[in-house]
C-alpha cells in the first residue's frame, strides 16, 4: 500500500471517528447540540456576541443591525440561540438585541438559586449597554414576556412597547403539568402540552436530555428561588403596566392557554391579542414563518390603542 493511499485511509478513519463521536453527543445532548447550532446562526445572520459586567457577573447577548431597537427575551431553561430561526427575518431596519438571560447560555451566574431580581438586573446592564439612549421594543416568551413586562412597567419612559409571547406576569398552574419532569414520560406530557398535536413528534433521546437538564439546569434554579416570586406576580395590578402591550398567542398551548391571554387583554389598559392558530408555547420556533409574519405586521402598524380589542 502506498503512503498516499495510507494518508487517505487514516484521514477517512478519523472523519468517521470524529462523525460518530458528534452523533453520540448529539444523542446524548441534542439540547445542547441545537443551542450551538442556534447561536452559530446568529453570527452567521450578523450579530456579534459580547457581554457586559453586571451585579451577578458577566450577562451574554448578541446584537446587530441599524434602526429602532428590538430585544428579544427567551423562556426558561433555554438561551439567546431560542431566537436563532427568526432573526434574520427581523434584522433588517433593526438593530436587534437578544441576551442569554441571568444564569442561561453564557451569562453569570453558572450556579445557585435565580431569583427575579438577579434575571431583571442582568436585563438592565445589556440594556444598559446596548440601548441607553433610545427606545426600546421587547419580545418576551415565556419567561422573558413576564421579564419583559415587570421591566416595561418599572421603565416605561424607556419602553415602546411589549409584546408578549406565549407568557406574562400572572399566576397560573396547569394540573398534572411539571417544567421538572422526572421521567421521559413527565417531559413527553410536558412538552405535547407545549406543542400543537400536529406537530412533529418529539424524540425520545430529546425527552432524556429534557429530564437531565430539568434536575440541575436553569428551571431548577429558579424553582429554587420561587419564595421569592410572589411579590413579581401582577395579579389584579395589570393597570399598572402604562406601556402599549401587543399580546402574540399560540393557541395551541396547554401549559399556558388562551384564557391566559384574555384575562390579561381584559385588565392591561392598552393590550392587542393576536392569535396563532396551530402554534404552541415557542411559536418562534415551532412555526416561524407564522410568528414572523404576525410580528412584523404588528411591529409595522400602529400601537394599541387604549380601547382594547383582540385580532381573529
Amino acid at each position: 500500500m502506498t503512503r498516499p493511499v495510507k494518508l487517505l485511509l487514516v484521514a477517512v478513519l478519523l472523519l468517521v471517528l470524529v462523525g460518530i463521536v458528534a452523533l453520540l453527543i448529539a444523542r446524548m445532548r441534542p439540547l445542547a447540540m441545537y443551542a450551538a447550532s442556534g447561536r452559530r446562526a446568529l453570527v452567521s445572520a450578523g450579530l456579534s456576541k459580547a457581554a457586559v459586567p453586571s451585579a451577578a457577573g458577566p450577562q451574554t447577548f448578541f446584537r446587530g443591525g441599524s434602526g429602532p431597537v428590538l430585544v428579544l427575551l427567551h423562556g426558561a431553561g433555554d438561551q439567546a440561540a431560542a431566537w436563532s430561526i427568526v432573526a434574520p427575518k427581523l434584522l433588517p431596519g433593526r438593530t436587534l438585541v437578544i441576551p442569554d438571560l441571568a444564569g442561561h447560555g453564557d451569562s453569570a451566574p453558572e450556579r445557585g438559586p435565580l431569583p427575579v431580581e438577579t434575571l431583571l438586573a442582568g436585563l438592565s446592564a445589556v440594556l444598559d449597554e446596548a440601548a441607553a439612549k433610545e427606545r426600546v421594543t421587547i419580545v418576551g416568551n415565556s419567561l422573558g414576556a413576564w421579564l419583559a413586562t415587570l421591566w416595561a412597567k418599572d421603565h416605561p419612559e424607556r419602553v415602546e412597547r411589549i409584546v408578549l409571547v406565549n407568557g406574562g406576569p400572572l399566576k397560573y398552574a396547569t394540573e398534572g403539568l411539571t417544567l421538572q419532569p422526572k421521567d421521559r414520560a413527565e417531559a413527553r406530557k410536558a412538552v405535547e402540552a407545549l406543542r400543537d398535536p400536529g406537530s412533529i413528534r418529539v424524540p425520545d433521546f430529546v425527552l432524556d436530555d429534557v429530564v437531565r437538564q430539568a434536575a440541575n439546569g436553569p428551571i431548577a434554579r429558579l424553582a429554587a428561588a420561587s419564595d421569592g416570586m410572589e411579590k413579581f406576580v401582577l395579579d389584579g395590578r395589570l393597570a399598572e403596566v402604562t406601556v402599549p402591550v401587543e399580546i402574540v398567542w399560540g393557541a395551541s398551548d396547554r401549559m399556558l392557554p388562551l384564557s391566559y391571554a384574555e384575562k390579561m387583554l381584559a385588565e392591561l389598559p392598552r393590550a392587542r391579542l393576536t392569535r396563532l392558530p396551530r402554534c404552541g408555547h415557542v411559536p418562534q420556533q415551532e412555526c416561524p414563518a407564522a410568528f414572523t409574519e404576525a410580528l412584523q405586521g404588528l411591529l409595522a402598524g400602529p400601537l394599541p390603542e387604549a380601547v382594547i380589542g383582540a385580532t381573529p
